[in-house]
Parts: structure tokens; C-alpha cells; sequence
């Protein structure tokens, strides 16, 4: 068939490496993938005549990255128009990121609103798969790049109306424990589960109790099937569990005395009740942390994500951020205007901060760029990709949809270099253009 499309190479799937690998699809669809010995057995030996040995590259799932705010100088919450925001997200799929949510960070309710329509456009074209709303229920302590004039109690009535100018693709939620409204019956947590969205716990200066509470509500909400969904709703609503937001990141920190939150989700994630979001790029965590923290929950309990900003591709220079200016150096983005609070724990998704510099402000890498870090910094390559791939579709509700290549599955494939370094991008088996990538 015309259509049909053949990769080979070192084949990254769930958990193996297939030296001499093949993917082969039709129809943007996979229909094979495995050996070649075994394609060839299956009847695919003609379409492999033409595609040589690769053994210096890796065959992996397209990317899937819950937690991105822009790239290539495009800002998701700062975007008047869905073309606009498509510069950010060809940005990320030209490296190989293919299933993406845009992250709106917190602002004045009416802004939020603005964007989740615009927004919306680009998931009802298949560009993107829905919204992370980061905030606006988030702790003024752990604010980190967020503007504290915008930060809010918990408010039902917004989450409604956030849902519904998101037409249904409302798919994750920033929430903090401890602000007032958000857990408990009538609360935030409640009705973000109710419309079918799936909370996040971070921006938090809780303690393990509150996040506790917190996981034990949603958890039992999810397993009860509380939440029905705006109707209507597209397929891909999220199935959980319930993530945590960039762990360690705006959150307080965790002590033997005081475990805060930290302590509380890794112990969720290592019993199947929470999924972290790590954003394992080098500068928001070190290396070791990234590797110890898969040691601990394991990699199906694990996202790598971005937390991307529009930055991302971009050379250093001044960024917007929602109502926030941001400063990139040396490919570090940071708070660019002087913050009050000793220099407010926690960006975007940091915890610590340089002397006299503002918290970081998102990240600036692409996901296959997270993946090579946790990979060097000892994470074995098959569980670095799952994290990327196989775990956020799992949350989404879209396993065996995106994140695999499993047969069935959506043609979406990155082929790396020995070093992770794109080659070619893979999005319903149409090639992608990754020129400058």
C-alpha cells in the first residue's frame, strides 16, 4: 500500500530493547512492531527491502508531556489566538513531542477564561489534547512564579466555568490542599472530578495530612467513578490516579520533623495511588534525585515532563509568563522582577533559588531532552521512556491510544541519535518537520 510507512532501528518498547527493530504502519495507524526477523515472518518482508539496518538510533513512542506552558516564543497563557499557540506546540513536536497539554498558569478568572477558549480551538483541531490549568487555588507561600495578586480560595463556580470554556478539554488542575475550598465535600476536588478533570496536588505548603486528605479524597472518588464528565465529553478523559505537580517543586520541602506534602505523595506513588510529575531537566533536580525517586515508586509511577515555557528553543533573553516577566540565562528561566517573601520558595516548578535571584520560571528543555538527562543520570533508558510515554497516556485514559507502539496505536514515533538527539518525528504516520530541531 502506498501508505505504508517502515522505521527501523533499536526498537524502545515497555520494557525491552529490540536491537534490530521495526515499526510498521498504514493508515496512521501501527500495525506492527517488533523484530524484523519476526516482520519478516509476519509478511512484511517486501516493505523492508528498502529500509537498511539503523543500529546507531533509537525508535521510541512519540512523547507525551501533561505539563507545558509554550515554546519557541509562543506562551499558552499569554496567547490571543490558536495560531499563535501552534508555534508552541510545533515547537515540542518537532522533537518529538506528539501528545501534549497546553498549562495555563494563574490569572485574573476572566483571562483564565480567554485562554481555555482559545486554547480549546487547538484540541478541537487534534493539535493538542486539552488544558492544564495550573492554579488559581495555589499557596501564596509556594506561589513561586505565580502572581500573588491573582491566587484565589477555592471557588467551584470557576472550576465550572473554566470547564466549560475549555468545551470539555479541561484535563488536569493545580490545586493546594490547604487553601480554603479545595478538599472536603462542595470543594474544588470534588467538583474537578465530578466534570471529569483530574486534580493535581503542588504549589503547596501543606502538611502530610492535608495532602493526605486530599489523596484519599480524589482516590476514592475516582475508584467510586464519581466523575461523569461535561457531556459530550471527548474521548481521552482522564483515568488517573491523581498526579502530583513537579514533585519537590513549590512544595515545602521535606524534613524528618515536618515530611509536608513530599512525604505523602511518595508514599502514594509507591502504593498506585499517584503518579509524580518529575521535571527531570537538570536544573529543577538534581540528577540523583530524578534516579532515586524512580528507584523508590518505579517507573509507572513516575511523568518526566517540561513544564516548558515559551523559551523553550529560544535564545536567553525576556519571556512572558501569564502576568509575569520572566528572565532566561544560560538557558535558565527565572522570575525577572524583585519578589517579596525572601525570595518565595518554588517557581513555576523550583524550590530553591540563586542569591539575590528570582525563583525559576518553568523549564526550557524539550521532553526527549529530559529523557537523555534522566538517562545520564542513571534512570535505564526503557523506564526513562515509559515515564515519557506509556504513563502519561495511562493517566489521560488513552492507553493504547498514544505512547506506544503497540499495534493499534496512533503512528506517532521519534527516532533518535545514540544520543537522544531527534531525527525524525512521526504524528499519524505523516512525517513531521523537524528542520532546525
Amino acid at each position: 500500500m502506498s501508505d505504508v510507512v517502515v522505521v527501523r532501528g533499536r526498537l524502545v518498547l515497555g520494557s525491552s530493547v529490540v536491537d534490530d527493530g521495526v515499526v510498521v504502519a498504514s493508515g496512521g495507524r501501527v500495525t506492527f512492531s517488533g523484530s524484523v526477523a519476526d516482520a519478516v515472518a509476519a509478511g512484511h518482508g517486501p516493505a523492508l527491502e528498502q529500509v537498511p539496518p539503523a543500529p546507531r538510533t533509537f525508535v521510541l513512542p512519540g512523547l507525551v508531556d501533561l505539563h507545558n506552558h509554550g515554546g519557541g516564543g509562543a506562551s499558552f497563557p499569554d496567547v490571543t489566538s490558536a495560531g499563535e499557540a501552534l508555534a508552541g506546540v510545533l515547537e515540542h513536536r518537532a522533537h518529538g513531542t506528539t501528545t501534549l497539554l497546553a498549562s495555563l498558569v494563574t490569572a485574573q478568572p476572566e483571562v483564565l477564561l480567554a485562554r481555555a477558549a482559545v486554547l480549546a480551538e487547538l484540541a478541537e483541531a487534534g493539535e493538542i489534547e486539552g488544558l492544564h490549568a495550573e492554579g488559581p487555588f495555589l499557596s501564596y507561600r509556594r506561589r513561586g512564579a505565580h502572581n500573588p495578586a491573582d491566587l484565589q480560595e477555592g471557588s467551584v463556580e470557576l472550576v465550572r466555568d473554566l470547564a466549560a470554556a475549555a468545551r470539555g478539554y479541561l484535563r488536569t488542575m493545580t490545586i493546594a490542599p490547604e487553601v480554603p475550598g479545595v478538599t472536603g465535600p462542595g470543594g474544588v476536588a470534588e467538583a474537578l472530578v465530578a466534570a471529569g478533570v483530574l486534580p493535581s496536588l503542588g504549589h503547596t505548603d501543606g502538611t502530610t495530612e492535608q495532602a493526605e486528605a486530599l489523596i484519599e479524597q480524589v482516590t476514592s472518588a475516582l475508584r467510586s467513578g464519581a466523575g461523569s464528565g461535561a457531556a459530550g465529553r471527548p474521548a481521552g478523559t482522564p483515568a488517573g490516579p491523581m498526579t502530583a505537580t513537579h514533585l519537590f517543586n513549590g512544595m515545602r520541602p521535606l524534613h524528618h520533623r515536618q515530611p509536608g506534602p513530599i512525604a505523602a505523595c511518595l508514599a502514594a506513588a509507591a502504593r498506585g495511588d499517584m503518579v509524580v510529575e518529575l521535571v527531570g531537566d537538570g536544573v529543577h533536580l538534581d540528577p540523583a534525585t530524578v534516579r532515586s525517586v524512580f528507584d523508590m515508586v518505579g517507573a509507572d509511577h513516575v511523568l518526566l515532563v517540561t513544564d516548558a515555557m515559551a523559551a523553550a528553543g529560544m535564545a536567553d533573553g525576556r519571556y512572558d509568563l501569564g502576568p509575569m516577566s520572566v528572565e532566561v540565562r544560560h538557558g535558565v528561566a527565572r522570575i525577572a522582577a524583585p519578589v517579596s517573601d525572601a525570595q518565595v520558595t518554588g517557581g513555576t516548578s523550583a524550590s530553591d533559588t540563586g542569591e539575590g535571584e528570582g525563583p525559576i520560571a518553568g523549564g526550557t528543555a524539550h521532553l526527549v531532552d529530559v529523557v537523555r538527562c534522566a538517562v545520564d543520570g542513571g534512570v535505564p533508558l526503557v523506564d526513562a521512556v515509559r515515564s515519557a510515554t506509556a504513563v502519561p497516556a495511562r493517566v489521560l485514559g488513552l492507553t493504547g491510544e498514544v505512547g506506544t507502539l503497540e499495534p493499534g496505536a496512533r503512528a506517532d514515533v521519534l527516532v533518535t541519535d545514540a544520543g537522544l538527539r531527534p531525527l525524525r518525528v512521526l504524528r499519524h504516520g505523516v512525517d513531521v518537520d523537524v528542520a532546525g530541531a
